[in-house]
């Protein structure tokens, strides 16, 4: 998918979500409201095809900003990346690990629906498989979630959203093993963990109407 038609995509779902009167939001989580930290849904929502997938979940006062209804996690598979390719940091319980997944991005939404900021995590939030950013950039056009059971407007997003800012998420990535490095200096291996006490590694906001207003759609 080109960034232009990426762009598109964008546009006619938020379009669409905008039409029905049914959020982002509201087409993930249930509408009496979500129980924070959950994983909506449940079992995360699988493309058929790829095995990428994402999940959706809420957290708690306080340890969310403000504006921020909930956020996506969106991940790639490993059997996605290329057979044998051993990853910078295994889970603690290696080949046993219940989802052999590694995290590409975050994506944040506002109490309105509408995206407000891309981010990083370090390894323990998501307890990925963790591959070097350069990897990852290389197979961030292998992400898409078009073909899971959940609502589609939400997975044409999801997937739209990554191809149109694949510049972005790259030096996000980038940014986030820089980062990660200066903890490993200070803590060891427990700079990929809790131990750590970091969370979020990178992060830049997002404002689609400059994105798209200043590309050429023709």
């Amino acid at each position: 998918m080109t960034e232009v038609e990426a762009a598109h995509i964008v546009i006619e779902t938020i379009t669409q979500m905008a039409q029905e009167q049914r959020p982002l939001m509201l087409r993930v989580v249930p509408e009496d409201g979500a129980n924070f930290w959950t994983h909506y849904p449940k079992a995360d929502a699988r493309d058929q095809f790829c095995k990428a997938r994402w999940y959706y979940h809420v957290h708690a006062p306080g340890s969310r900003e403000e504006d921020e209804h909930g956020h996506f996690h969106l991940f790639l598979h490993r059997t996605q990346l290329p057979e044998g390719l051993e990853p910078k940091v295994w889970p603690p319980q290696g080949e046993e690990a219940k989802a052999h997944v590694t995290h590409v991005i975050g994506l944040s939404i506002n109490t309105l629906g509408i995206p407000r900021s891309w981010f990083s995590v370090n390894r323990y939030v998501t307890n990925e498989f963790l591959y070097p950013a350069e990897v990852m950039i290389d197979h961030l056009p292998d992400f898409d979630v078009d073909h899971t059971k959940e609502d589609d407007c939400v997975n044409r997003f999801v997937t739209a959203m990554v191809a149109l800012y694949r510049e972005e998420i790259a030096e996000l990535l980038r940014g986030r093993d820089a980062r990660q490095a200066e903890l490993v200096a200070q803590h060891g291996e427990d700079g990929y963990e809790k131990a750590s006490g970091v969370e979020v590694l990178s992060s830049i906001p997002i404002d689609l109407d400059a994105k798209i207003g200043g590309m050429d759609l023709g």
